[in-house]
């Protein structure tokens, strides 16, 4: 089944294409959850919410963009949700007088980490710190689009980047992967 006959086939309520939604996306979906989510039961319940949201609010999708960035934004939003109202995210710290080195990995201490390592890796982040540092790293938010979907300042959620990459480092350090890949840059000009 094409991603136009699952999207047709959703907007008329065929099983057969809601199934092939799940199959299709799930995998994936559930990938970008358990990043935000520890937990697995929890995360695969942020999933199953997901995907059936999508299915049906399936008609606000309007064919102008990529129907998995569309499913991805709805599961992200449900992983936030679930966070808000579990109140994890109410212990978001703000640095007075933050400043905004940003730490990236050299390609070689990347390569090394698998996918599962990463995941491990944010499981060991306080959950302000890794829903922050995935919203800005992985997802492609800006500051200002974090503050407002998370109801934190600006600065709160450059604090909580700041301190993210920070203690990734240490953890990197901890299991003995090179962190003398990290480089200090300054954050790009209009990033809020």
């Amino acid at each position: 089944m094409t991603e136009s006959d699952i999207i047709a086939g959703c907007r008329q309520g065929d099983r057969k294409a809601q199934k092939a939604l799940y199959e299709r996306y799930a995998p994936k979906m559930l990938g970008v959850v358990r990043r935000y989510v520890s937990r697995s039961d929890e995360a695969e319940d942020i999933l199953i919410e997901g995907l059936f949201k999508a299915m049906d609010k399936i008609d606000s999708f309007k064919d102008n963009g990529s129907f998995e960035g569309w499913v991805r934004r709805i599961v992200v939003n449900e992983s936030l949700m679930f966070l808000r109202k579990n109140h994890a995210l109410k212990q978001a710290t703000e640095l007075e007088n933050v400043n905004p080195l940003h730490f990236s990995m050299d390609a070689r201490a990347s390569d090394r980490l698998a996918a599962q390592d990463i995941l491990n890796l944010l499981d060991r982040l306080p959950t302000g710190y890794r829903t922050v540092f995935n919203l800005y790293v992985i997802e492609g938010y800006k500051h200002r689009e974090i503050a407002e979907l998370l109801g934190v300042s600006i600065n709160t959620s450059k604090s909580q980047l700041i301190l993210a990459k920070q203690r990734l480092r240490k953890l990197l350090k901890a299991v003995d992967y090179p962190t003398s890949a990290y480089v200090a840059s300054t954050p790009k000009s209009g990033e809020q």
